[in-house]
């Protein structure tokens, strides 16, 4: 999975329609291979993030979990202190 898009399920408050819609942007961008399609492909472009927003949306309604929500910080902070532990080791 590219490391753009984060998981949306089971956090409170629940995903944006804007958190949706960018992940769905970051998906097609990836499987398109660009992330300015040429006008002779803006429509096909705009329209598969409409659609793959909309599915996902339906999807992340209809998922169902006994787990509490997670809390959107504390989860940023992981992201944050994976990232930092992974570059340390790089460098």
């Amino acid at each position: 999975m590219c490391r753009n898009i984060r998981q949306l399920h089971n956090f409170e408050p629940a995903a944006s329609s804007q958190e949706v819609h960018d992940a769905a942007l970051q998906y097609v961008r990836k499987i398109a291979g660009t992330t300015k399609p040429s006008k002779a492909n803006q429509e096909a472009f705009d329209r598969a993030v409409a659609e793959i927003a909309h599915v996902t949306q339906h999807l992340l309604d209809d998922l169902v979990t006994t787990a509490p929500p997670k809390n959107r910080e504390e989860e940023a902070a992981k992201r944050r202190a994976r990232s930092a532990e992974r570059y340390a080791r790089t460098g």
